[in-house]
């Protein structure tokens, strides 16, 4: 199975030079091959689900959830001996309780926040395992992360970048006022809930991997019962990769 981003030129020309080489109807049934970037990879792993193991080959821009394209004739080749490992990925179930009533249940690989959708600031209960952490938190948002997603947004708005491998949720405001809310990293079992307050003058909406969800009311995250399966090549390390592409970027 092949998965081609069809707004990335260099995606194109390299899955038609790849075909070249090899015949990609050889390839294991249950391995998807997704030459884009990560937020392409995102999309076929929503599109998809976690049936398929997916490999991906980076033709975007930081490709931290692919393999680096490199020489084609080296993936080729990589590709029909099968040298590649298989590695599973928690993902996160929420369900997201609209500001007009609805009920929307979705999946997310990497993250899932609350953020303000207005020129006010947001105003969010968060709450862990049932237990209010803060009454009210005065913030920009909350993003919930997986440690495969800490290094995308939830890094960007202060949290630590997680190794992957780690099964664990973080917990990271969005530019807080009052109180000073620090990221917070627990395990990957725990069941995060945020409300809106004040919706009426201070909108929020949802948004999972990307994909806005609307003016919400109230979200909680949980654990997804299947994990995903992603494949990179041999000699791949999340260690190397974090050093390389997160943290010294």
């Amino acid at each position: 199975m092949l998965r081609v981003d069809p707004r990335n030129p260099r995606a194109a020309q390299a899955a038609a030079e790849l075909a070249r080489r090899i015949d990609l109807g050889a390839l294991p049934p249950e391995l998807c091959v997704v030459i884009g970037g990560d937020g392409w990879m995102l999309s076929c792993i929503r599109e998809l689900g976690t049936e398929p193991v997916f490999l991906g080959l980076n033709r975007g821009h930081l490709g931290f959830l692919l393999n680096e394209g490199g020489a084609l004739d080296v993936v080729a080749d990589r590709l029909l001996s099968r040298s590649w490992r298989v590695s599973r990925f928690p993902r996160l179930h929420a369900e997201v309780l609209g500001a007009n009533g609805t009920m929307t249940e979705t999946s997310a690989v990497n993250d899932v926040y609350v953020e303000r959708s207005s020129g006010q600031t947001a105003h969010l209960r968060l709450s862990v395992d049932g237990e209010v952490l803060v009454e009210r938190v005065v913030c920009d948002g909350v993003v919930v992360a997986t440690a495969l997603g800490s290094t995308a947004y939830s890094f960007s708005a202060g949290g630590v970048p997680c190794h992957p491998e780690v099964r664990a949720v973080q917990i990271t405001p969005i530019a807080p006022h009052a109180p000073r809310l620090s990221p917070v990293l627990l395990p990957h079992g725990v069941r995060v809930e945020i409300a809106a307050l004040s919706t009426d003058r201070r909108p929020v909406r949802a948004v999972a991997d990307g994909i806005d969800l609307g003016p919400v009311a109230h979200l909680r995250v949980s654990p997804a019962e299947d994990d995903v399966k992603l494949a990179f090549f041999d000699g791949h390390t999340f260690s190397r990769t974090m050093l390389r592409k997160v943290l010294r970027s």
